[in-house]
Order: structure tokens, then C-alpha cells, then sequence
């Protein structure tokens, strides 16, 4: 069913579940103003019910998390370095040498147990002086901070790191401008033409990375991260599928840099057509030539799309906006549910770019409770999360008979961590229970679920045991 190279593993962030926000030198991130997540207002410095700023206590408790992981047989284990932890203002000369530390003793503790680290550079974790001071990407000065940080931790970590990614969902910008771009004017004041301006950039810096990591370690391979979201047509009116059309051509622009180093036709006209206009020096065309080793995306929803503008409404909890599927179901958080658009964006990236895949997202958010096992030991019964990944996993494997090369996959959020839209605990997609609350209670405690077994088992069988019949139950928790 799945290569025999294929890896199998898990995915978190830094912001999400470090904790330590201000310790070993570490300086502000834009997320310790995002106290309620991507919808919430920002504060102008940390407050206490910010569940960032403690997270799952990862700083601390790393070593026995993952040993956990490692017990579950994680072969691969998606991390973020903070660039606050490396660059505490971001436009420092000097990087701090306590946060260089601290990641070459989590980097060590991956190796020890024989699990290939994959780390993203920017996971939505920009050090919050550069959003105060340059207005974060609107700002070409931002490009040279970010080459400074890579180049640091690039030869920092040449020996303990392979596989890179340079920026987290880097299409989310078009939605959440703060939290992907660090883009400090209010989104209701941001013109499109300073939006593509920051893009620009990032984009710029994204190849930068590509081409100076192949330069440190030609063995490096250096993927993009896209936030990625099928749009279906929402009748077969042709009009309709037109509107789906470009509504994807919205997010694959992003990928058609990455792999092909310029600017595709369809984005061309759009820039045109609304009045557009970058700045592109003279050297971004020859840096965007350096494109990516492999694509990696998350995936947890499509979305349907309409010409029609009285059909024309926004799901509720659809990040990139989209109009609900009226066939699908919808998890406790309002994301629909399709397992087969897994298998039909696989086809879509491999058809057009014919580059390995790596699905670095995918899981399912929803409330777990603590009941005791056999023996007594607290654990949560979690089959409709088995169900939810067992059905995903599946259509993954009929992707590879397809003839679609896939990398690996690292569900998100292995262990129990602090949620990127809502800022919640209560959202739990872990194989690992935290004992922490959304009033910030709890005794952090680890407790492994149900679910924990059963991905150790695909594991173990590299996906066979996903024939058997485990993880049946029905979805409870969904709603129509």
C-alpha cells in the first residue's frame, strides 16, 4: 500500500506547545499578542489568557514527549524553530546562542531515538519588533533578516537536519495577513497591491533559502509548505466551474513559483486586470529560479465555490473562505470532512508538477474526555479520530496506486497542543492527552489515547493494518 521508504510521523509548532515565551533569551512572537487566535483581536503585549505563553510546557518536557512519540514508532517529527528564540528582535546581528542551543538538545533527542527531524523555518512565529518596526513583509529589509536566520541555523544544524520548509502555509497570507506575514496594518486597511507586495517578498525569501541551503548542504531538501484547499464547483454550471477555476488559481500561484520559478499566466492577468503593481528588482527573477527539492501542504477541508452570488456564502469554518458542500459532513468546528479530496489534490500536485509530496497536515480537531481503561489509567477513547485518519490515510494509499509519489505523512498535532485558529485546548488532535485546560488548569500530565495504538500499528505495518477493521466507529461528533 505505501513505499517502503515512506515516512510515517507527526507535526506541531513552536508557538503552539513550547511555552516559555520569554525564557533563555528568547523575544516576543507575534503570537504572544494573538491571545484568541487567528479571529481574535491582538493585545499590544502578552496577557495571561494567552494559552500560548505556556503552551503544553514542550521546552521543558521535550525529552519525554518524545520518547513517546519515538514508543509510537515515529519515524519522522515535524518541528518549528521560533525565529524569537534564535533572533529575539529579528533584525539582530547576533543570534542568541541559548536558543541555538536549545534546539540542537531537541534535534540531538530526535536522533537518539532514530527519528528524521523535519523542521519549518517560519511557522507563523515572526518576532513581533519585526512586525512593529518594518510592518513585517510589506518591508524588502525583511528578506535579509530572514537570510541571516536561515543562514545561522542552516549551518548550525547541517549535520542534525535534512528535510526543511520554508514557511508555514505561506498562502494563508491572503486571509491572515498578522499571523502569516506579520503584516502590522489592519487587514481592513491593507490595499491588494501592498498584500502581493509582501508575498513578493516572501516569495523571494522562500527561493533565497532553497538556494543557500543547497549551497551549505547540497544534501538538504528543501520543500514549500502550502495551505491546501480543493474547490469544488458548487453546480456543473460552467460558470460555476470557472469561479472554482480561479478561486484555486488564488492558492496555486504560490506552488507554481516554488516549483517553477516564475509567475504563472493566470496571476499575470490578475495583477493586470486589478491594478497591480509589484517592485521586482532586477535579482528576484534569477533568485525565484531556485525552486524546491519537493511540495508539502496540509490538508483538512475542500470547499465548494459559485458564480451564483445568492449561494455565494462563506462556511463557517472555512479559513480561506468557500462555500460548504451540501454532500459532506462537518466536525464540532464546522470544517467539513472528505477524505477523498486527500486523494484528489495528490493527483492535482502530482499531474502538474510532478514533484514528491509530503502531507505535513492532517487531523482531525474535536473535544476528547478522559475515562479510564481497563486497568484503570485514564485514556480517551478516540475512535472517531481513528476513523477520521484511518479514512484519509486510505484514500492516500489509492493515490500511490495512482501513481502520485508521496513522501511521508505527519499528522498535526501528535500530542495535544494549543490551537493556531482558535487559540483552544478544548480542540484537541493529539495521540497524547495533555492535561491542560482552556482556563489554564491542569497538571500537564501525558496520558496516551486510544488512538495512540492504532497509529503505532500502521506504523508497525506501514499501513497494512488500515484493511483490518479497527476504527469503525461512526462519527459521532459530526454534523450534518
Amino acid at each position: 500500500m505505501f513505499p517502503e521508504n515512506f515516512l510515517w510521523g507527526g507535526a506541531i509548532a513552536a508557538n503552539q506547545c513550547e511555552g516559555a515565551y520569554l525564557e533563555d533569551g528568547k523575544g516576543l512572537s507575534i503570537q504572544d499578542v494573538m491571545p484568541k487566535g487567528i479571529k481574535g483581536p491582538r493585545t499590544e503585549r502578552p496577557t495571561e489568557d494567552n494559552l500560548k505563553l505556556v503552551g503544553i510546557d514542550f521546552y521543558h518536557r521535550y525529552k519525554e514527549d518524545i520518547k513517546l512519540l519515538a514508543e509510537m514508532g515515529f519515524q519522522v517529527f515535524r518541528i518549528s524553530i521560533a525565529w524569537s528564540r534564535i533572533f529575539p528582535q529579528g533584525d539582530e546581528e547576533t543570534p542568541n546562542e541559548a536558543g541555538l542551543q536549545f534546539y540542537d538538545d531537541l534535534l540531538d533527542e530526535c536522533r537518539k531515538y532514530g527519528i528524521e527531524p523535519l523542521v519549518t523555518i517560519s511557522h507563523y512565529e515572526t518576532p513581533l519588533h519585526l512586525a512593529e518596526t518594518y510592518d513585517g513583509w510589506l518591508d524588502r529589509r525583511m528578506i535579509g533578516f530572514y537570510e541571516r536566520y536561515i543562514r545561522t541555523i542552516f549551518t548550525r544544524y547541517r549535520e542534525k537536519v535534512k528535510y526543511w520548509l520554508t514557511f508555514n502555509e505561506i498562502n494563508s497570507i491572503l486571509n491572515s495577513p498578522f499571523m502569516s506575514g506579520a503584516i502590522n496594518t489592519p487587514k481592513e486597511e491593507l490595499e491588494e497591491s501592498q498584500l502581493y507586495q509582501a508575498i513578493h517578498h516572501e516569495l523571494v525569501a522562500s527561493a533565497l533559502a532553497t538556494k543557500i541551503g543547497h549551497e551549505i548542504n547540497p544534501d538538504f531538501q528543501i520543500g514549500c509548505m502550502i495551505l491546501s484547499m480543493p474547490v469544488y464547483p458548487l453546480t456543473p454550471d460552467p460558470k460555476d466551474v470557472i469561479c472554482s477555476m480561479e478561486e484555486e488559481h488564488k492558492h496555486s500561484m504560490f506552488t507554481d513559483v516554488h516549483v517553477r520559478g516564475e509567475y504563472p499566466g493566470y496571476m499575470k492577468r490578475y495583477l493586470k486586470e486589478h491594478g497591480i503593481k509589484i517592485d521586482i528588482a532586477k535579482e528576484d527573477r534569477d533568485i525565484l529560479k531556485n525552486t524546491v527539492d519537493f511540495i508539502s501542504f496540509s490538508y483538512y477541508v475542500s470547499v465548494c465555490a459559485t458564480a451564483n452570488a445568492c449561494k455565494n456564502v462563506r462556511g463557517e469554518g472555512n479559513l480561506l473562505g468557500g462555500v460548504m458542500n451540501p454532500t459532506l459532513k462537518s466536525s464540532e468546528w464546522g470544517w467539513q470532512i472528505d477524505p477523498i479530496g486527500l486523494r484528489y489534490v495528490l493527483n492535482q500536485y502530482w499531474d502538474k508538477y510532478q514533484k514528491p509530496l509530503f502531507i505535513a497536515e492532517n487531523g482531525l480537531g474535536a473535544l476528547d474526555h478522559l475515562v479510564p481503561d481497563s486497568a484503570g489509567n485514564p485514556t480517551v477513547a478516540d475512535d472517531y479520530r481513528i476513523a477520521y485518519l484511518k479514512e484519509h490515510l486510505l484514500q492516500v494509499a489509492e493515490a500511490v496506486k495512482d501513481g502520485v509519489e508521496v513522501m511521508g505523512y505527519t499528522t498535526w498535532g501528535c500530542i495535544d497542543l494549543v490551537s493556531a485558529s482558535t487559540a483552544e485546548l478544548k480542540k484537541r488532535y493529539g495521540f497524547i492527552y495533555v492535561d491542560r485546560n482552556d482556563d489554564g488548569s491542569g497538571t500537564l500530565e501525558r496520558y496516551k489515547k486510544k488512538s495512540f495504538y492504532w497509529y503505532r500499528d500502521v506504523i508497525a505495518s506501514n499501513g497494512r493494518s488500515l484493511r483490518c477493521c479497527s476504527g469503525e466507529a461512526k462519527h459521532e461528533i459530526f454534523s450534518d
